[in-house]
């Protein structure tokens, strides 16, 4: 399901529920009224803004329909989110197959998985006129569980191949590192609420296995789609956009509704992540093998006009 990402940017905001819809106020002088939006259309909200106000019903509300609300910090990085008990009418059986899964299908996974965010790192290079060859190399040698870590390997000669040798991805640095911030932060949202429709524990990943993270599954199952977010940027700071704009966040999430190439055709971003998480269910549930991940590629709008600059 495609669904609206929204985010209240402004300290001056109080948010509530009213007859299905979220409404946005605004907290000085008369409280206008600056915006409704149905409830049912909105995919997840991102607070990012320190003043806001909001009612326990919207919350409640939220979490009825399946969609995160987002606590940002001030370097735009995600800090909280509040998600729903129950996201799938299975939900239980699901979990029980995923805390049941072997120790090899959870490495096989997450194979599969770095395979193709080497792969979509590959793409974002080709787009940017950057050699692809040692990513696609490391891609190749991936085995279960990526006990080489080929990843890290990845990474290492990605951002440089990607930004210059002098970039260094820090999340409390400012410029390209916060539209990267924003960027995950729209991303993993996203993520969120696929990994709980689709009925699984999002506590319970496949690589990622920090104690303090609660988002272990879903931080694993976003990265096959980062490379998209890097390239936006990419492409933003190559027009100059130093900062996290408005102009700039609305690009950034605009990436999340881009079709992508999957095995039944053109699929936008977000349903890409929720095909994602929908098969990962049904390989802990032995009704399928392999994990529905997008084809290596682009998504389409975002490399034609890379086309067009």
């Amino acid at each position: 399901m495609l669904g609206r990402i929204v985010e209240v940017a402004d300290d001056r905001r109080h948010l509530f529920m009213h007859r299905g819809f979220l409404v946005v106020q605004d907290t000085e002088g008369e409280r206008k009224e600056l915006g409704q939006i149905p409830l049912d259309d909105i995919a997840a909200v991102i607070a990012n803004a320190h003043g806001l106000s909001y009612t326990n019903n919207l919350l409640v509300a939220l979490a009825e329909r399946g969609a995160p609300f987002v606590l940002c910090a001030a370097n735009h990085n995600t800090v909280g989110m509040l998600l729903p008990i129950e996201g799938n009418f299975e939900q239980s059986k699901r979990i029980e197959a995923q805390i049941a899964a072997s120790q090899p299908t959870h490495k096989r996974l997450w194979a599969a998985v770095v395979r193709a965010k080497l792969e979509q790192q590959a793409a974002a290079l080709e787009a940017t006129g950057a050699p692809t060859a040692p990513l696609l190399a490391l891609a190749r040698k991936v085995k279960s569980g990526d006990p080489d870590n080929m990843e890290a390997q990845g990474a290492r000669r990605y951002w440089s191949l990607l930004f210059g040798d002098d970039f260094r991805r820090d999340q409390n640095d400012g410029g390209r590192n916060a539209l990267l911030n924003y960027g995950y932060t729209v991303l993993r949202a996203a993520t969120a609420r696929a990994v709980i429709a689709a009925g699984l524990h999002p506590g319970i990943g496949l690589h990622h296995s920090h104690d303090n993270n609660a988002m272990r599954l879903v931080d694993d199952l976003m990265e096959p789609f980062r490379p998209i977010i890097d390239l936006k940027v990419w492409q933003l700071w190559r027009n100059e956009e130093r900062e996290v704009t408005p102009e700039a966040k609305r690009a950034l999430v605009r990436t999340l509704y881009d079709d992508m190439q999957s095995d039944i055709g053109a699929t936008p971003v977000t349903v890409c992540t929720q095909k994602l998480a929908t098969s990962i269910a049904q390989i802990y549930l032995g009704e399928r093998v392999k994990p529905d991940l997008p084809l290596p590629g682009l998504p389409l709008a975002l490399a034609n006009t890379l086309q067009g600059e």
